[in-house]
């Protein structure tokens, strides 16, 4: 009877200590279950340990993180950010409106998860700001200045290039680099539109009335010039400037005009 017995306590010591082993293979089984990760392609994962900061893991693939380390997941893809259309005063004091387009993407995770609050929304504050501060640095044109070398209208590669450099140092603390980043809308506010569009058109009149001014001081200039050097006729002063006169209203007209005969003479 006491042997039965004590087949009967070992039994169930067997059995409870197959139980336990069970309960451990499966407790250990969960927790290498629960620190697998899988990390897609430009992706990566940022890891913290009760609030200590232990790394990034950027390699893709299946990967095992320590069950106790909390796992936060960014994007390292580029990304676009079509800026609205912003009202700014450029250097000159007129309204224009102005809006760009921005290709960044995320280089330091630790960064832009900790030294921001949220870096998506740090990157569209702070890229209309310096949209804002581009735009008050420079002249929208050089009507007004004609020494004004570099402005928004004509200088566009230049203009890009400067709104680049600013947004990498602003967006720099967030971990953040700017691929690219260009103009994307540029015009006067609608108030000015208008005005602003006739004086273009009046500079562009001004410069094409210049320009064939010129072209027709040139063309008396030789044509006299011919006419003394051949010898073809003798012009006194005042035939010389009844000629200019004509020839200069021909040259500068805007339309065409009528040839007369004179069949008299200059002289009464």
């Amino acid at each position: 009877m006491a042997v039965v017995c004590l087949l009967g306590a070992a039994a169930v010591g067997v059995a409870q200590v197959g139980w336990l082993l069970a309960g451990l293979l499966f407790l250990m089984s969960m927790i290498l279950f629960m620190g697998i990760t899988v990390i897609n392609p430009n992706e990566a994962v940022a890891c913290t340990f009760f609030g200590d900061y232990v790394g990034t893991m950027k390699q893709n693939g299946l990967r095992w993180v320590n069950p106790l380390y909390s796992k936060t997941k960014i994007s390292l893809r580029a990304r676009n950010f079509n800026g609205q259309q912003i009202k700014v005063n450029d250097k000159m004091g007129n309204p224009i409106e102005i809006a760009a387009v921005v290709v960044w993407q995320v280089v330091d995770t630790a960064k832009a998860l900790f030294d921001v609050d949220s870096y998506q929304t740090f990157v569209q504050i702070q890229s209309e700001a310096a949209v804002r501060f581009l735009a008050s640095s420079h002249a929208y044109d050089n009507m007004e200045d004609e020494d004004e070398t570099v402005i928004l209208r004509d200088n566009t590669g230049q203009i890009n290039s400067f709104l680049e450099q600013e947004l990498n140092e602003r967006l720099g603390q967030a971990g953040v680099r700017v691929m690219e980043a260009r103009i994307s809308h540029l015009a006067y506010a609608p108030e000015i539109a208008g005005a602003m569009l006739q004086r273009q058109q009046a500079t562009a009149v001004v410069s094409a009335r210049k320009q064939i001014v010129e072209g027709a001081v040139g063309m008396v200039e030789m044509a006299l010039t011919r006419l003394a050097e051949k010898g073809v006729v003798q012009l006194d002063e005042e035939r010389k400037a009844a000629m200019v006169s004509n020839l200069l209203v021909v040259l500068c007209g805007e339309k065409n005009v009528s040839p007369v005969v004179n069949a008299g003479t200059l002289y009464p």
